[in-house]
């Protein structure tokens, strides 16, 4: 399987925009972690949608708590848009991950980032 299959991206507004699908777990996180570095490295702003992730492991915490420590770093505004219900927003909220990134809704997200 190719990064392709669990990663896409586009731009919406001013902000890049991230989509996941599928299982984000210990055998594809790295990868897909590296496309998704390679593609917002240069961003004014970065939008993850997970509403159609259908699992996500300790690995994939890892990589969106990683990812959310960088962009933080680097002064660039983040949001995780996880729905009102699914495997990403019920993994995240048991890890207690900041619940100021989390979005329900990807046009919402989107305009408070300024997009």
């Amino acid at each position: 399987m190719t990064d392709q299959q669990w990663v896409t991206f586009a731009k919406m507004g001013s902000a890049d925009l991230v989509r996941l699908a599928g299982e984000i777990d210990l055998a594809n996180a790295p990868e897909i972690g590296r496309e998704i570095v390679r593609h917002t490295g240069r961003s004014g702003a970065v939008l993850i949608d997970l509403t159609a992730v259908s699992f996500l492991d300790s690995a994939g915490v890892r990589l969106l708590d990683a990812l959310v420590g960088d962009l933080d770093q680097a002064g660039t505004p983040i949001r995780l848009v996880v729905g009102e219900t699914g495997a990403a927003r019920m993994t995240l909220k048991l890890c207690a991950f900041r619940d100021d990134l989390l979005a329900t809704d990807l046009e919402r997200a989107a305009d408070e980032l300024g997009g």
